[in-house]
């Protein structure tokens, strides 16, 4: 049996390493997009690049281990019932319970890594890049181009019609609403300066005047002879919050709710999922040629539908949706293997 059980798991750990390749290079090449919308407005060297990227690999992580897990065990067992190798198995006493226990075994393993990922590193990570990015605004050149639209202050769209060395003339900025509280904001300004600090720096706007805008109230506006928009960077900003406290306003905050449901629940689909890998990849393949691809992309798309779907209240969520796929895989099991094998 502990043979059977070696054969069975190098098949299976092959299959593994080069499902999660293929799908860690296809996520990392998704995050580097959103990489370089985050550097879009700070200056930053290839070391910087890299360790951005290293703050986002739990992210990347959590997002390709326990799909690749699926994936692969599926794929594995099918492999082996295609080359009529389980039927021998079966023969010779081998219990699909057995397969059961082995396997259940690593996907708790996995899942319970997965969740220290998800509630204990990702908080942490999310800190430390946003700490980050803030200290690198704090440094960024002051180098626009007269003349063209497009370009990015901070918060801002500027827009600067001439230059004069240190001068800047006729400067627009727009600063849009990022969040449903914020407002919209129009800044016209006939002359400006750059003053450098060792925390940033100031720019500072002379004869202008300001508009902000709020749906549904007047517009608001007020001259000024001097306005000063500053990155000077708080150090308060460069805490970093413990993991719990990152859950805090869990129930409060719908999109700290919306982010619990996603990692918790991707991290819980290896056990959720591992009795599914064994209903498909378990088949007669001289009788039947299985439903495999179906069956597996089904599972996937079902229970990603339900944790993109539902966020609230975020505990029982997790629990529902984890809950209802172990039941289901587990009357699959008794139904379509266990009946037969």
């Amino acid at each position: 049996m502990r043979l059977s059980l070696r054969y069975v798991l190098n098949q299976f750990l092959s299959t593994n390493l080069s499902i999660f390749f293929v799908l860690f290079t296809i996520v990392s090449m998704v995050f580097f997009i959103q990489l370089a919308k985050l550097t879009s407005s700070i200056e930053i060297s290839f070391l910087d690049l890299l360790k951005l990227y290293s703050f986002m690999l739990p992210r990347i992580l959590i997002f390709t281990l326990p799909i690749s897990f699926f994936i692969s065990l599926t794929l594995a067992l099918f492999r082996l019932s295609k080359e009529n190798e389980s039927i021998v198995l079966f023969t010779l006493g081998f219990s699909p319970m057995i397969l059961v226990k082995f396997f259940l075994k690593i996907a708790g393993l996995i899942s319970a890594l997965m969740l220290i990922v998800a509630l204990v590193m990702i908080p942490i990570v999310f800190e430390l890049q946003n700490n980050f990015i803030n200290y690198k605004s704090t440094r960024v050149k002051f180098n626009y181009k007269t003349g063209e639209f497009g370009q990015k202050f901070l918060d801002w769209m500027i827009f600067i019609e001439k230059q004069d060395n240190d001068k800047y003339e006729n400067i627009i900025m727009y600063r849009p609403k990022h969040q449903a509280e914020d407002k919209e904001q129009l800044i016209i300004a006939k002359e400006a300066y750059v003053q450098r600090k060792d925390d940033g720096f100031a720019f500072n706007l002379n004869q202008g005047r300001m508009y902000s805008f709020e749906q549904g109230q007047d517009v608001f506006s007020g001259e000024f002879d001097t306005l000063v928009v500053n990155t000077q960077l708080n150090a308060d900003d460069l805490q970093t919050k413990k993991f719990y406290e990152y859950w805090n306003d869990l129930n409060e905050n719908p999109q700290r709710a919306r982010e619990f449901v996603i990692y918790v629940t991707i991290a819980l689909f290896p056990l959720a999922s591992a009795l599914f890998a064994l209903c498909f990849g378990l088949v007669t393949y001289r009788y039947e040629k299985g439903y495999v691809y179906l069956g597996m992309f089904g599972v996937i798309a079902v229970y990603f539908s339900l944790l993109s779907s539902f966020s609230q209240p975020p505990i029982l969520v997790c629990l529902g949706i984890f809950s209802l796929s172990l039941l289901i895989s587990f009357l699959c099991f008794n139904k379509i293997i266990l009946s037969r094998y």
